[in-house]
Formats: C-alpha cells, structure tokens, sequence
C-alpha cells in the first residue's frame, strides 16, 4: 500500500512539475491582436461625422493614414501585446479589387477581404467573412484581442464564435453626429467598447469640393516626395534631438499618429499638393523622412 501511494504521490508531483512549465511557456508567449474593419461601416460613419455625408463618391479617405492610426491606437490600448494584421473588409463588384482596394492591399501588415457588391452598391457576403476570420483566428488561438470597427448586428455571431475559443472581442465604433449608429446586440455582447471621435478622424477625411489644393495641380514624382520625407526629417531632428530619434526607431516603419500628420501637412504644403488619398506618394513621404532619420543614427 505504500507503494502504491509513493508512485501516486510521484506522478502527481510530476503532473504538476509539467503544469507549472506549461504555465512558465505561456506567460513567456506574447499576446497577440489584430484589428478587424468593417470598410462599409467606417465610409458611412465616417463620412457623415467629418465631411456630412455618407456617399463615397463626395469625399476622400486616406485609408493608408487611417490604418496607421488604427494600429497606433491599438499599439497604446494593448501595450503588451503584438499586431498580427489589419483585416479591411469591403464589397466590390464581382469581387474584384478597384484601385483604392488595391492600394490599400499592397500596404504592409494588411490583408484586404472582399465581398460582393449588388446592383444597390450594398454589401453582401462581408459579415460572413468577418465571422470566419475571427472565430478561425480565436480557434487557433492566433490572437487573444480582436479590435472590431463595425456597428452591424450580424456581427453579433462573429463576436460569440471568437469569444467560445477564448479571444476577447473590443468593439471600437464612429463618433455619431446624433443617436447611435451601432446595434445594441452588438455592444451587449463585447467586452469592451470604445468611440473614436471627430478629432481621431478629421485627418483621414476630406470633401472632394474642399479640396485644400487645385485638383489640377501636377502630380509630384514619387522622388520629389522622397526628397521632400527627407527634409523634414532634418527639420524635425534638429528641433526633438537624438533621444527623441532613439524613442522613435522601434516602431518602424510606422509613425506615431501625431508625427505621421505632422508630416503629411508639411509635405502638402511644401509641395502645393494634396497627398490625401495618394497611397504611393504617402509611402514615398514616410520612406524619405525614414531613411534620413535612419543614416543618422
């Protein structure tokens, strides 16, 4: 009988020894988010908050700003953790990429998902792969946070299934001008929620008949914009000094939301063009502003 409770006593000291080094590998495992954006919710919300009008024909985004605004954001909301990706859900004809979806496919840390859109320019087919996405991603435990833009019902599903697998689901909405303009089902089910106001996107998002500059401006060469990225970059590391560049550095190749505008209003004052909605000439800003940053230090 003493055997008996010596070998039992040894393997619940070894089951436990294995529990405590599968809790050490967990703890040491860094968690993960990725931010999941409903494209038909933030053009509409979006649009009427800053330009009063939810007809994307009327006003310009900068998708390419926005998304680096989305992910600094997230970057201070989960400061212990690491972005997988941006997911960027949006409809199409035939499913089939226009050149602002391409565009905003080709940036880095970005996946873009499209459904289909009908003859009534409404989307079909988007929450569905909104649902997939998470409840795949919690399934295989590829996140523990999920940021979601989005104000739809349907999404209410999607939230359930990545929350069954573990993953806690933060609903992030558009500042409304009036009423509300996301389901309560919706905000029932999260677990957390966030607003994101006028101020946040007021940068990203311009009407077409305001434009800050004449459309018929010349387009700079993508050299011409690099140049310019550069000096800047000597204007602003003459004024915050090197302990500011040491602060800046780990988070290439983005900017804090804050510089990365700063920029942008510089340039297009600079170059007397409007880079809004010029993901290319946007790109070429960053890398020029980058690499001057990058050969002083």
């Amino acid at each position: 009988m003493n055997d008996d409770l010596v070998a039992l006593t040894a393997r619940i000291d070894r089951t436990n020894e294995l529990l405590q080094r599968m809790l050490a590998e967990v703890a040491k495992t860094p968690s993960t988010h990725a931010i999941f954006v409903d494209a038909g919710y933030l053009y509409a919300a979006a649009g009427r908050l800053v330009a009063g009008t939810e007809d994307r024909r009327a006003f310009d985004l900068d998708a390419e700003g926005l998304i680096e605004a989305l992910i600094d954001k997230a970057r201070t909301i989960f400061a212990d953790s690491r972005l997988l990706r941006v997911y960027w859900y949006d409809g199409a004809r035939r499913r089939i990429h226009t050149a602002e979806q391409q565009s905003i496919a080709e940036l880095p840390d970005v996946k873009v998902r499209l459904g289909n859109l009908n003859a009534n320019n409404q989307q079909k087919g988007v929450d569905s792969l909104i649902r997939s996405d998470l409840e795949s991603l919690a399934r295989h435990r590829a996140i523990s946070d999920a940021a979601l833009l989005g104000g739809d019902e349907d999404l209410v599903s999607a939230v359930e299934a990545a929350q069954g697998y573990g993953a806690r689901v933060h609903l992030w909405g558009i500042e409304a001008p009036e009423g509300r303009n996301q389901a309560e089902p919706l905000l029932w089910e999260v677990d957390s929620q966030r607003t994101l106001d006028l101020d946040f996107f007021k940068p990203y998002v311009a009407r077409r008949t305001a434009a800050a500059y004449e459309a018929t401006a010349s387009r700079p060469t993508r050299e011409d914009v690099r140049f310019v990225g550069a000096q800047i970059a000597a204007k602003w590391l003459a004024a915050r000094g090197r302990e500011s560049l040491v602060e800046l550095l780990p988070g290439h190749p983005y900017l804090p939301g804050s510089v990365d505008q700063d920029l942008l209003v510089e340039a297009e004052g600079l170059l007397q063009y409007s880079l809004r909605g010029q993901a290319d000439l946007r790109r070429a800003l960053r890398d020029g502003f980058w690499e001057h940053l990058q050969a002083q230090y």
